[in-house]
């Protein structure tokens, strides 16, 4: 998406006062279905308006499935779900070419290649599941969330706008998974954890899946206003030190012996590999949602300070030691966001 144009104070807080009014109405259909769980609705809302992608992950039966289908209830959008297997093929995802005889006469009747398009084909996809395919067939998904368009037979096949991939997993520990490659889990703007409900969160579960009645979820928001909103928040302002401190959080994931400048003692001792650019711009761009979110003209440090942990927790790949002593990239990235000077030495 190109950037646009700075605008001034007075017409970014008449656009936010819209945003907000938009974000609460959406929240309220989800919260008719989904019980509890704010701050993970609130970062999947900071995905789709960042025009990126999020991977939740949580032990199967949490409610991830459901949040996923009751955003894209709550939206005028188009919805496709994928539920993957270790038998399905990359073809089951892109879609894939097959011959059709033409309509003509029974004389002049030809037979033709035609592109039948797969279930990737929609705005809000639900990759349920995604780590229980092979590598090969999650690789699939890599051109469609980059580039926002699939290739089949030699021919770029564009998706639809706004293309949403919201994929769930269950922790690699559990049996029949498979780890996500490395150059797709980059491409993921957001890695939520989901944690299991609590007491009166569970209460109020029971309370509205036994007795027989099913919540209404209505659409209140469209394609166009989806879009507007994601031009919107490129264009909310950052100060130069802010950004400055996105730099610097993001080198400062690179260990030392690669040349991160910036590096804790921690990240020399337990990081293999830091995060990439993609990571920066998912701290800025979160960065810029949640200032508008929270009724405000410009992005502060403190919005960095949110998006760091959902942003790099899946870029960063620890080393062997880190996992002998059961070191979690949370806790690196907590240690970076303790120890990190607000302004630059």
């Amino acid at each position: 998406m190109p950037d646009s144009p700075p605008v001034t104070p007075e017409e970014i807080q008449e656009a936010a006062a819209k945003f907000r009014d938009e974000v609460a109405g959406v929240r309220e259909q989800i919260a008719r279905v989904v019980v509890g769980q704010r701050e993970v609705v609130d970062a999947v809302l900071t995905c789709l308006f960042c025009s990126g992608h999020v991977l939740l992950e949580g032990v199967p039966g949490i409610g991830k499935t459901l949040l996923v289908r009751t955003l894209a209830r709550a939206l005028r959008l188009s919805f496709g779900r994928i539920q993957f297997t270790p038998d399905l093929m990359p073809a089951d995802i892109s879609g894939t070419t097959v011959v059709v005889e033409s309509e003509a006469s029974e004389a002049k009747r030809q037979r033709v290649f035609q592109f039948q398009p797969g279930p990737v084909f929609c705005q809000i996809l639900l990759a349920d599941e995604i780590n229980r395919a092979t590598p090969k067939t999650q690789s699939a998904l890599l051109e469609a969330m980059q580039e926002r368009a699939v290739t089949v037979g030699g021919t770029t096949h564009p998706l639809p706008a706004p293309f949403l991939v919201m994929a769930t997993q269950n922790p690699i520990e559990q049996e029949g998974t498979y780890p996500l490659p490395e150059a797709q889990l980059d491409r993921f703007f957001f890695k939520l954890l989901v944690g299991p409900p609590g007491r009166t969160e569970l209460s109020e579960i029971l309370n509205r899946t036994t007795r027989g009645s099913d919540a209404e979820v209505s659409p209140t928001l469209d394609a166009a206003g989806i879009l507007s909103h994601q031009a919107l928040v490129r264009r909310v302002p950052i100060a130069p030190h802010v950004q400055d401190y996105a730099v610097r959080l993001t080198l400062a994931t690179q260990p030392r012996a690669i040349g991160g400048e910036f590096a804790t003692p921690m990240v020399n001792q337990y990081v293999r590999l830091g995060a990439s650019p993609r990571a920066a711009q998912s701290l800025v761009l979160a960065g810029k949602c949640r200032a508008l979110m929270e009724a405000r003209e410009s992005v502060a440090i403190d919005d960095i300070r949110w998006a760091a942990g959902n942003s790099l927790r899946h870029r960063l790949i620890l080393n062997f030691e880190a996992h002998a002593e059961g070191v979690t990239p949370d806790s690196i990235v907590q240690n970076l966001v303790s120890t990190l000077p607000v302004e630059a030495a």
